[in-house]
């Protein structure tokens, strides 16, 4: 989940992390899912998580 990874990096670097109308959309999307699958949050966390690993990895 994108918004989760953006929210991490976001309270990392201490950037301002302003909402938009498209991020509302978005996690709409992510209701329909979570409505079939009471998980999909955990995992997309944990991705999320390791994505935001990863590009703390890339930093000097």
């Amino acid at each position: 989940m994108a918004e989760l990874g953006s929210a991490f990096l976001c309270a990392d670097l201490a950037i301002s992390n302003a909402p938009r109308a498209d991020h509302a959309q978005y996690l709409a999307s992510w209701l329909a899912v979570l409505k079939q699958d009471k998980r999909a949050l955990f995992h997309a966390a944990a991705k999320a998580s390791e994505a935001v690993t990863y590009l703390r990895g890339l930093q000097p």
